[in-house]
């Protein structure tokens, strides 16, 4: 384990997961060389892509370092692994980023200039890539009694004109402090995909940092690109799984029966939105997921 007892200044590192999305890793990589805050080095996970991004990055960013993990470990173990290897390399504080995104230019400075001894995680404004001026995540409140975030991350919300704290930061992108990691850990690999982000939040203010939303740093995401596609099959059963896996971590004493029941009424409501879809495989798909996530044991990985 490295020693994760750094302060908050000195140097930033960047870890980006792969998956056989070699086209969308390149753009990643190409708006994060015009940053004007230039990250001290900058980690590739590559989950065991088949096509030929590892080629591609080593020909196009020779200063990438790229791990490989010879497959894919999910979400939450490979970004485990890149920030694993940032904090033995010195970093002081991680900038987690999907490989779905594009970095505007002063996006880490900015979010560098929100953080302090306090702040364990800080978040940019999330904006769609394909409507760019649309906000997809200014991260959320959380309900305590739920455990569930609150409110829609869009939903046509304006962007606030000064930094706010937030329950929730999303983990398509967020600067992680090096101390924050030491004192509330790295995320749980028991979620493949979806969720960890929120238990990692959650934890974290539990053990006393802020989260920040830092809205002039912006970036823009291709929402779930690596799991399929928004409402596909894949997206549906990871999501529902994790969701399950989620609940079972939180749900305990007089808590049990108020979220059996906002979950039971979340189950019918995505059922509903799936048969008016008329897509039985992503219906099928998020039943399996939710089953397995609710019933069966709770280890790390894709079960």
């Amino acid at each position: 384990m490295a020693d994760l007892t750094g302060g908050a200044d000195g140097p930033i590192h960047v870890v980006i997961l792969n998956w056989n999305r070699r086209d969308d890793t390149l753009s990643c990589l190409a708006s994060l060389e015009q940053s004007t805050r230039q990250p001290e080095r900058t980690w590739l996970v590559d989950q065991g892509s088949t096509d030929d991004s590892v080629q591609s990055i080593r020909r196009d960013f020779p200063w990438v370092d790229i791990i490989q993990t010879g497959t894919n470990t999910g979400f939450a173990r490979g970004m485990n692994i890149g920030i694993q290897y940032a904090l033995q390399s010195g970093a002081a504080s991680v900038l987690l980023l999907n490989n779905d995104t594009i970095v505007s230019p002063s996006a880490l400075e900015r979010l560098v200039a929100q953080q302090s001894p306090g702040v364990g995680i800080v978040g940019p404004a999330i904006f769609y890539t394909d409507r760019p001026h649309e906000i997809w995540s200014i991260g959320n409140d959380v309900n305590r009694l739920l455990y569930d975030i609150t409110g829609s991350d869009s939903g046509g919300k304006h962007l606030p004109t000064h930094p706010i704290e937030r329950g929730f930061i999303s983990g398509c992108a967020m600067l992680i402090s090096r101390r924050a990691l030491a004192d509330a850990g790295l995320f749980d690999e028991r979620f493949f995909m979806y969720y960890e982000d929120l238990d990692l939040c959650i934890r974290y203010a539990d053990a006393g940092y802020r989260l920040m939303l830092a809205p002039d740093a912006h970036i823009w995401h291709r929402v779930s690109q690596s799991s399929g596609g928004r409402n596909s099959p894949a997206e549906r059963n990871l999501m529902a799984r994790s969701s399950g896996l989620y609940y079972r971590k939180y749900m305990h004493g007089w808590r049990i029966p108020l979220i059996l029941t906002h979950r039971a009424l979340s189950a019918l409501r995505w059922t509903g939105r799936l048969a008016l879809r008329r897509d039985p495989r992503a219906l099928v798909a998020y039943w399996r997921g939710l089953l397995r996530g609710w019933f069966c044991p709770i280890h790390a990985g894709r079960d």
